[in-house]
């Protein structure tokens, strides 16, 4: 299993979930380029192309090759999520399956792009591209708690407390705003929904064995989101957890575990 967290998360998203599967398969949870535990300061000079949607899945290749990773499951969600289909489109035949919580398809995103009701929700996705977001947040401890306890809270079903190593991570001087180059350099999902109104290409979809579990609490990606699933991943089977948001490996990690070990060997 390949686990791939979202934002703002890292491999703790994962604690739940893995030791449900380890008797069954080598839990391999990398942080993501930028994000969390992987910020060093040398990342501050970078610039966001750097941590893109493509750089990420080639990190992730080469992680595969050093680990000697073949038929994996790619589990993930949110950026984890999108990043999984990025990469089982460019790798498909390293993955055996790709398991993900919800995961609209360009359908139900692209007037998100253009709908004040719906773009009310992504505030924070503007917000980003800010220096003034940099400077409220980073590197403040007590700003760095509410910021990530925002959307632990606004976006989960079932209660979650933010994880403390997860704001011990992201409250090191520089980390959080390289946690922000994901969205400046516009690999986001409001960004991506933008970029294909203006006429961008949509990648072709992937043709693998695959698992949605779809929290029909999370306020982003609302259940009427799900029949879009299929544009992007044409096999899979979407499976609506009525009392669940949007941090599906935490919300939901029994059920999670059950899907994933339907693909093991």
């Amino acid at each position: 299993m390949l686990c791939l967290h979202g934002w703002p998360g890292g491999a703790s998203d994962y604690r739940l979930l893995g030791p449900l599967l380890a008797d069954a398969a080598d839990v391999v949870v990398p942080h993501l380029a930028g994000f969390g535990n992987s910020y060093t300061h040398h990342d501050v000079t970078r610039p966001p192309a750097d941590f893109d949607r493509d750089h990420q899945v080639t990190a992730l290749i080469e992680v595969m090759e050093d680990l000697s990773l073949e038929q994996v499951v790619l589990v993930g969600y949110d950026v984890g999520a999108s990043v999984a289909v990025a990469l089982a489109r460019e790798a498909p035949d390293r993955v055996r399956a790709v398991v993900t919580g919800n995961l609209p398809g360009p359908s139900a995103l692209e007037p998100v792009a253009l709908d004040l009701h719906r773009r009310s929700e992504y505030w924070y996705q503007d917000f980003h591209q800010l220096e003034l977001c940099s400077q409220l947040v980073d590197g403040h401890p007590a700003a760095v708690r509410s910021y990530l306890d925002h959307f632990w809270s606004h976006w989960g079903g079932r209660p979650v407390p933010v994880d403390e190593r997860l704001v011990q991570d992201y409250a090191r001087p520089g980390a959080f705003t390289t946690s922000l180059n994901w969205y400046r350099s516009r690999s986001s999902t409001l960004y991506g929904a933008l970029a294909r109104v203006e006429g961008a290409p949509i990648p072709p979809p992937v043709e693998l064995q695959s698992t949605v579990l779809w929290g029909a609490k999370d306020p982003l990606f609302p259940v009427e989101f799900a029949s879009s699933v299929t544009e992007l991943l044409p096999h899979a089977e979407v499976q609506v957890l009525d009392d669940v948001g949007h941090f599906t490996p935490i919300e939901a990690a029994e059920e999670m575990a059950a899907v994933i070990r339907n693909y093991l060997p």
